[in-house]
């Protein structure tokens, strides 16, 4: 099967290592029964099983050498669905572009990628309050021979960006000026890295945590990753936050998310979970982020 925005179903997998690979099944859930509570998280303790989506984006989540799903989000739904009852996880690899689309469609009962909240999104899903802040980032040629260290300069200095499906930074390239003709949209990390090794873009566009993901698995190849900056679009902060989301009718399931996700923080739990795929304590949430505050940013 080619990889495009249109296959949803490319790869089902078990979150839980030790469980053999099974592909995922469609939720029937009532609308109604999920506003009255009774809908995807009955469901789900009932059977003790939940079906996530995810894009294969390390290090948020993403299949490792030995074929199991691991990476920031796949590790906090393992911990937080447990707490929930549910202890079996199957996940559904999608094309970042098609996360919203696989959810409202029901192919998955959550997005398990650490997907940014932004407005235009949060009219299509409902997100839960963020797991992690991200500053953007770009990846170039070591040296760093554009002189790219903020969102001005990919369009003061005509470069190609490179970016991928669905992310934000490619409104943010358009939004600070970049030609479209010269923003390259990539389904995964590996292709925009093909695609900066053979020239075909001067930099990634990408968060900081997955730009030095990246560079992790390329070290000696003559690249390196910019220091970290905050665009600007608009005359706003794109300050980014990333999320697990759910399907607007399902409240209850989205309630229970955010009490378990509250407690985590609360203990000085999440960190730990995260730390292992390059987060820090200054990727932490402060107690004013929340899934409102950036659904209105």
């Amino acid at each position: 099967m080619t990889s495009s925005r249109r296959d949803f179903l490319r790869t089902a997998v078990l979150l839980s290592a030790a469980a053999p690979l099974a592909a995922a099944g469609c939720s029937t859930t009532d609308p109604e029964k999920e506003k009255a509570g009774g809908g995807t998280l009955q469901k789900a303790k009932d059977s003790g099983t939940i079906t996530v989506g995810f894009a294969n984006e390390a290090p948020y989540g993403y299949t490792d050498k030995s074929g199991k799903l691991t990476g920031e989000a796949p590790e906090l739904a393992r911990v937080i669905f447990k707490n929930l009852g549910i202890n079996e996880i199957k996940g559904v690899q999608v094309d970042f572009g098609g996360l919203i689309a696989g959810l409202n469609a029901k192919r998955f009962d959550a997005i398990a990628a650490g997907m940014f909240i932004n407005p235009e999104r949060c009219a299509s899903a409902a997100f839960a309050n963020p797991e992690y802040v991200a500053k953007s980032a770009f990846m170039v040629k070591e040296g760093n021979p554009k002189g790219l260290k903020n969102e001005k300069d990919p369009a003061a200095k005509g470069v190609k960006v490179g970016v991928l499906t669905g992310a934000v930074e490619a409104g943010y390239a358009e939004k600070s000026g970049v030609k479209k003709g010269d923003i390259k949209t990539y389904a995964d990390q590996a292709s925009a890295y093909e695609g900066l090794k053979a020239g075909r873009v001067d930099c990634i566009w990408l968060t900081r945590i997955s730009l030095a993901d990246l560079l992790s698995k390329h070290e000696g190849e003559g690249f390196e990753v910019t220091e970290a900056f905050t665009p600007v679009i608009d005359g706003k902060e794109q300050f980014g936050a990333g999320a697990f989301a759910f399907r607007k009718a399902d409240s209850d399931l989205l309630t229970a998310w955010n009490t378990e996700l509250d407690k985590l923080k609360q203990q000085n739990g999440l960190l730990p979970i995260l730390q292992p795929f390059g987060f820090a304590e200054a990727d932490m949430p402060g107690p004013d982020d929340t899934a409102a505050k950036f659904c209105k940013a």
